[in-house]
């Protein structure tokens, strides 16, 4: 699990890789990714929008920009934990993701939450330092 906290907002990520949905022969891995967001300040937060950066063992990097998450965009109160689960495919046994997420407090304060770096590793590879 790979852990972050900015402005009180702590995220949390764990990746899983796919093994029945990856297919090596055609360069194809998948993984799955766990979030969990949660709200550790005083204020209530709503998730507005996301951006990751999905780089692959050869360097190539796929930019991701958008509104909410999985379709939504949740209102985290204080105290209280959002999760969520989406995936990614590479072309590679290997990858790293970061990114951060757009949050806005109920005054409409933004603000820019961390989501931690972390490694796309397939157990067919020997794991690599990203």
């Amino acid at each position: 699990m790979y852990t972050t906290t900015t402005h009180s907002i702590m995220v949390t990520v764990e990746p899983t890789y796919l093994d029945d949905q990856s297919r090596p022969h055609r360069n194809r891995y998948v993984w799955a990714y766990h979030v969990t967001i949660e709200n550790r300040g005083v204020e209530t937060v709503q998730l507005m929008g996301r951006y990751w950066k999905i780089t692959d063992s050869l360097g190539r990097t796929h930019e991701v920009r958008g509104e909410g998450v999985i379709g939504e965009q949740p209102i985290i109160r204080p105290g209280e934990c959002y999760q969520y689960s989406s995936g990614t495919p590479l072309s590679t046994p290997s990858g790293i993701m970061v990114g951060c997420y757009y949050m806005e407090t109920r005054d409409g304060q933004p603000l820019e939450i961390e989501i931690p770096a972390f490694s796309l590793d397939s157990p067919e590879e020997r794991p690599q330092v990203h």
